[in-house]
């Protein structure tokens, strides 16, 4: 991924909480010579962190897909896979912006995830991987839904999930939120994202208040 360097993360922490407030990735790999790239939505939840490399290196995802997908079939262990993240995005009107001439632009934020596949098989690892995936989830998005009644329904279907890991080894991510615009305009795009209904526009007007202060003597237009 293309990241100029004013959209790279400020640290670490930006790519860790995107992956896990954002969990359907896009998983994508090479298909047969000639033909389109396999890709699939899934969801992904970390099994580690490596918070002491700067890219994520040595962490792992955990994933699970339908075995009937042909892209099952397509993954091999150690067969190389990209997970792209998508985190809060919207357009940005030059409204806004108070100045001309300028240009509209889409603010985004995403990660891209590098890494090799290690297939995992047996059932109860399997079983293992779809329950780490409801406590994920239930403590972060649900109510702490209690699975034990469950679990039984989840061994029934085990046999059409295909579960495995995903060991990193690199991540980008681009947090692209203004930060070419001057100090002032870059304040105005926040106010009009956090005044928006909208949950992501909320969410991207938080980011920007994070962000390091990087004031440019002159507004510029990006496109």
């Amino acid at each position: 991924m293309f990241v100029p360097r004013p959209y790279r993360p400020p640290d670490t922490s930006w790519l860790i909480e995107t992956i896990r407030n954002n969990p359907l990735a896009l998983l994508t790999s090479n298909g047969p010579p000639g033909a389109a790239p396999f890709a699939t939505h899934l969801v992904a939840i970390p099994e580690a962190f490596d918070t002491g490399s700067a890219d994520l290196a040595g962490s792992a995802l955990l994933c699970h897909l339908n075995r009937r997908n042909p892209h099952w079939s397509a993954l091999a262990d150690g067969g190389v896979v990209l997970l792209t993240f998508t985190g809060p995005h919207g357009y940005v009107t030059p409204t806004i912006y108070e100045y001309t001439p300028a240009a509209p632009t889409w603010d985004f934020t995403s990660v891209h995830v590098r890494g090799t596949v290690q297939k995992i098989e047996p059932i109860e690892e399997t079983l293992d991987v779809v329950m780490a995936t409801v406590r994920t989830f239930e403590s972060r998005f649900g109510s702490d839904w209690d699975m034990t009644e469950s679990i039984g329904y989840f061994r029934k279907i085990l046999p059409a999930v295909g579960a495995f890991r995903v060991h990193v080894t690199g991540t980008e991510g681009m947090f692209k939120l203004s930060q070419e615009q001057s100090t002032e305009v870059r304040e105005r795009v926040q106010r009009s994202f956090g005044g928006r209904a909208s949950p992501h526009y909320r969410a991207m007007a938080g980011l920007m208040g994070c962000l390091p202060s990087t004031p440019r003597s002159r507004p510029r237009a990006d496109g």
